[in-house]
């Protein structure tokens, strides 16, 4: 669990807040430098195989967590889709990823009805726990589940820009402006 969190802490570390086009600031705390996006292959909730690369041209909002959390997973998803609301027009260019934690209780159809609530746009993924459990170490996730059955698990959600570069990390419990305002700069960044 220490090399996780030491990952972690590395990545708050290097989060702040820098220029996205020039000009104005992201409200996420961005990687420096930025680096690619690691790819991943899972079931999708849109009855496909969900790969991070299939994304291309849009910005990506990657978050994790699972259908029966009863708190932090429901206030993320909601602020993911007040955003998107709000993005408007260029919500076409934006795509919800999420990922389950919970291999065991989350599969495919689950997490369509569960995000479908949202936004039907979003798109879950869900697999093995192996495979989740490699593609949470190539983020730096963290989740352990708990004695009651749920899971504490990281709550930031990940600006990856269109082509395919972590740009930024928006800290749990930030406003959907928030969102709508760096995603705005990442879609019009080159």
């Amino acid at each position: 669990m220490k090399p996780l969190f030491a990952l972690f802490a590395t990545l708050l570390l290097a989060a702040s807040p820098v220029r996205a086009d020039g000009g104005a600031t992201l409200k996420a705390g961005t990687f420096d430098p930025p680096r690619a996006a690691p790819d991943f292959a899972l079931a999708g909730s849109n009855g496909g195989q969900l790969k991070l690369s299939a994304y291309r041209g849009k910005v990506v909002l990657l978050g994790f967590g699972f259908t029966s959390c009863p708190d932090v997973c429901p206030t993320t998803l909601t602020t993911l889709a007040a955003a998107h609301k709000q993005l408007g027009v260029q919500g076409k260019d934006v795509q919800v990823l999420y990922i389950t934690v919970d291999p065991k209780n989350d599969d495919a159809a689950r997490l369509k009805e569960y995000l479908t609530w949202y936004d039907p746009s979003f798109v879950g993924g869900t697999g093995s726990e192996a495979a989740l459990a490699a593609v949470r170490k190539s983020y730096g996730i963290v989740a352990k589940r708990s004695a009651a059955g749920g899971y504490s698990h990281s709550s930031f959600v990940y600006l990856i820009d269109r082509k395919g570069v972590l740009r930024a990390l928006m800290p749990y419990d930030h406003p959907a402006a928030d969102f709508v305002h760096d995603v705005r700069l990442l879609l019009a960044s080159p």
